[in-house]
């Protein structure tokens, strides 16, 4: 492998127009706020990536701010200078900071986006050289769509079939109290054979079990993270009383959080974020993890644009992703990206991988100038 060093690392805090909002039991925002990572090496070569966060302390702890003063003041001056040929290294020189899995997670995908031009490997065959011989990347990935709350069932059951004619084969669902078994039935009703799932992204206890068990009439290929958002015990708990597997994502934050819901039963499926859990090198632990125990796995995605989009759709080509991951096509969620070219469904509901080297695509400096400014006149931009 041939090495890199880095020379510099710049941060470029954007946002970014949503085609359309996604709504949560979170809330909603009308742009995508994130921090790109632009790690340069000493042979001029820009490698990507993307500090999923957002403007409020939602789905994680960090925020678009706080991850820029992470970076800047604590993660930063341990890799400028740094010669980097084993990526396994990278997390060892964050360590010194706890926490912080999404900007570590940003930082770190950048360099492997460097390491792999660096190479002319393709990200996903940089990741497979990680693993047991058997793993090589299919070169696709199968995807399925996020639909955020709606008004309505009929408005609801109006944008799936729109999702469906587009050639997605799996949707989800977000869901919150009120909204729920109500959705999923009014959902059958009318399309009882498509594949289903809901995303309740904690918003539940142990309590609305009762609630949460009736949602095994309706043939759900899976409910995704009910329960609190650092709770597994709790888990194991709800999964003994439901047919419909439970999918965790929040609660997942490492290697050892997977081993330990796998050995009490917290959950049948595994929604692998890598910006979850403070990136790549974590993650294909947590995938051989989730191999040797025949765990179902999915990646997950915080609606990133073109850099982190293209890393995870990396991952997700892996053989051991073993169910449609959260990767739309880049319509979807922008119009334009950042980057090009863009991701386009494919027949079978895939996506394929780039054949350039690193993450396969190329940053577009005009669209990400715009979106830098865009930040700029939003930073003070408070959700309701």
């Amino acid at each position: 492998m041939k090495p890199i060093t880095i020379q510099a690392i710049h941060l470029h805090p954007i946002a970014l127009p949503f085609v359309e909002v996604l709504r949560t039991s979170f809330g909603q925002d009308p742009f995508k706020a994130a921090v790109l990572v632009e790690v340069v090496t000493d042979k001029g070569i820009s490698g990507w990536g993307e500090i999923s966060v957002e403007v409020e302390p939602g789905y994680g702890a960090e925020t678009i701010w706080t991850s820029q003063h992470i970076a800047k003041n604590f993660l930063l001056p341990k890799l400028v200078g740094q010669t980097i040929d084993d990526m396994t290294r990278v997390p060892k020189l964050m360590a010194h900071t706890r926490g912080n899995n999404h900007t570590k997670h940003g930082i770190e995908a950048a360099i492997w986006d460097a390491l792999a031009q660096a190479n002319d490997m393709r990200l996903a065959d940089l990741f497979a050289s990680y693993l047991p011989e058997g793993h090589a990347s299919r070169g696709k990935a199968v995807v399925g769509v996020s639909i955020g709350i709606q008004p309505t069932i009929e408005a609801t059951v109006a944008i799936i079939q729109k999702r469906l004619n587009q050639g997605y084969r799996r949707i989800k669902l977000k869901m919150q109290p009120g909204w729920d078994v109500a959705l999923a039935k009014g959902v059958r009703d009318v399309l009882p054979d498509i594949t289903l799932m809901l995303d309740a992204n904690s918003a539940y206890t142990l309590e609305d079990a009762d609630l949460l068990e009736e949602l095994d009439e309706f043939n759900l290929l899976m409910v995704e993270q009910p329960l609190g958002d650092n709770d597994i015990y709790e888990h194991s708990k709800l999964q003994p009383r439901m047919k419909t597997p439970i999918c965790l994502d929040e609660c997942i934050k490492s290697n050892s959080d997977l081993k330990l819901a796998i050995e009490i039963g917290a959950g049948r499926i595994l929604n692998l974020k890598p910006v979850r859990v403070g990136g790549y090198v974590e993650s294909l632990e947590i995938y051989k993890t989730a191999v040797a125990n025949n765990f179902p796995l999915w990646i997950g995605g915080m609606l990133e644009t073109g850099p982190g989009r293209a890393a995870n759709l990396a991952f997700a080509s892996l053989p051991g992703v073993t169910m449609p991951s959260d990767i739309s096509a880049t319509e979807r969620y922008y119009n334009p990206d950042l980057t090009e070219p863009p991701f386009v469904l494919q027949a079978g509901s895939t996506i394929n991988v780039p054949d350039g080297a690193g993450v396969g695509v190329t940053m577009q400096q005009d669209r990400l100038a715009e979106a830098e400014a865009r930040w700029k006149e939003n930073e003070h931009y408070i959700p309701v």
